[in-house]
C-alpha cells in the first residue's frame, strides 16, 4: 500500500450498518485517519458543524436526504463547501464520472469496493 497522509479526519455517511463497519474499520486500520460516522445525510450536516472533517465519503441512496440533497446542502453552506466529497456509491452506473463531477464531487469509489484498495483510492482521490 502507498504511503497516505496521517491524521486527516473523513466523515462516513451511510444508512447500511455494514458499510459503515466494514468502511470505518479499513480508514483506520490502514491510516492514520480519525473516522465520524453519520447514519443519513442531515446527521452528517450535523457532524460537519461539530467536527469539520478534512473530507466526506458519502452515500447517494438514503431514506431521509439522499447524497444529492446533501452536496446541494453543503454547496450552499460557504464555511464547509470546501469539504472534498467522494462518493461511495453502489448507483456508478446511472451517471457517468462527468455527471458526478459537476455535482461538486472529487471522485466516485463504486460499491462493492476492494477493501484492501479503499485507502489508497480515497487517498488518490483527495492527492492525500
Amino acid at each position: 500500500m502507498s504511503k497516505v497522509s496521517p491524521d486527516k479526519t473523513v466523515l462516513l455517511i451511510d444508512d447500511e450498518y455494514i458499510i459503515r463497519q466494514i468502511v470505518g474499520i479499513c480508514l483506520e486500520n490502514f491510516s492514520n485517519w480519525q473516522t465520524i460516522i453519520a447514519t443519513s445525510g442531515k446527521e452528517g450536516l450535523a457532524a460537519i458543524a461539530r467536527n469539520k472533517p478534512d473530507a466526506i465519503l458519502l452515500d447517494l441512496m438514503m431514506p431521509d436526504m439522499d447524497g444529492f440533497t446533501f452536496i446541494e446542502k453543503l454547496q450552499e453552506n460557504t464555511e464547509f463547501q470546501y469539504i472534498p466529497v467522494v462518493l461511495l456509491t453502489a448507483c456508478t452506473n446511472r451517471l457517468s464520472h462527468q455527471d458526478f463531477m459537476n455535482l461538486g464531487c472529487k471522485g466516485v469509489i463504486s460499491k462493492p469496493f476492494e477493501i484492501n484498495t479503499l485507502v489508497p483510492q480515497v487517498a488518490e482521490i483527495l492527492g492525500w
